[in-house]
């Protein structure tokens, strides 16, 4: 039973990159709040790569394009993008992401 646990960094970090669409999408939402409603999407995505732990200058490619695909399904949806508040400040195809806060 020593083997699983020395092995439990790797399992932990492939439970990160398979977290739900919905988890991602609050991550993306909870950075895109604290940089005042709208930020890149290149700092958003290592925003959210770092509060996973991971470094930066290393983000996996498989969770840059969940948290993009999180982005884009949820934009897309117009139910979930009023649950979400996510807009793209400059129009489609633009990589500035935002979020509209209702308060």
């Amino acid at each position: 039973m020593s083997k699983p646990l020395e092995n439990a960094p790797e399992p932990r970090s492939s439970k990160k990159l398979a977290r739900p669409s919905q988890n991602l999408a609050k991550r993306v939402r909870d950075v895109l709040v604290s940089f005042g409603g709208e930020a890149h999407r290149a700092l958003v995505i290592e925003q959210v790569a770092r509060s996973l732990g991971h470094d930066v200058r290393q983000i996996p490619d498989e969770l840059q394009a969940a948290l993009i695909h999180s982005f884009e399904e949820n934009w897309r949806d117009e139910r979930r993008r009023a649950a979400y508040g996510f807009h793209l400040p400059f129009g489609e195809g633009s990589h500035r992401w935002g979020v509209r806060t209702v308060h």
